[in-house]
């Protein structure tokens, strides 16, 4: 099965000049954890609910630093010729959650794992992801 056939399209995205706030806002309103980063349609970075949080407010950062200062520049993404059990396989060895899918360099897609799993075929290979990803912690003694 090949990703454009699981990957959300309607992708919502902000630019480097956002702040902070107004992406944790975009998150809460479209209920996400998640955000890419564009430039003319082009996918330039990504940040999450946990940058905010450990790069941002752990750091004392107010709400109206630039996404740009905490934004992962080096976006590992996919295309749109994969499988949805390559992208799992990214997913999996990069331990992450959620996948851009770019053509070229513009973003036209987003994959999760949760997309991955509602699909009977590949919820093997969604849970293999899963459980790569989702390590437990030790706990400190």
């Amino acid at each position: 099965m090949n990703i454009t056939e699981v990957m959300t399209t309607d992708v919502e995205s902000c630019t480097v000049k956002s702040s902070c706030s107004e992406i944790a806002l975009k998150m809460k309103e479209l209920e996400v954890g998640s955000i890419p980063i564009c430039e003319d349609e082009r996918l330039v970075g990504i940040v999450t609910d946990r940058d905010i949080v450990i790069k941002g407010i752990a750091n004392n950062l107010s709400g109206e630093t630039s996404i740009s200062k905490l934004m992962t520049e080096d976006v590992i993404k996919g295309t749109t010729d994969m499988s949805v059990e390559q992208a799992a396989e990214i997913m999996s060895q990069h331990q992450i959650r959620r996948l851009p899918i770019v053509e070229g360099e513009k973003l036209v897609g987003m994959v999760s794992l949760g997309d991955i799993a509602v699909h009977n075929e590949s919820k093997k290979k969604a849970g293999k992801a899963l459980e790569d990803i989702s390590v437990p912690a030790e706990p400190n003694h």
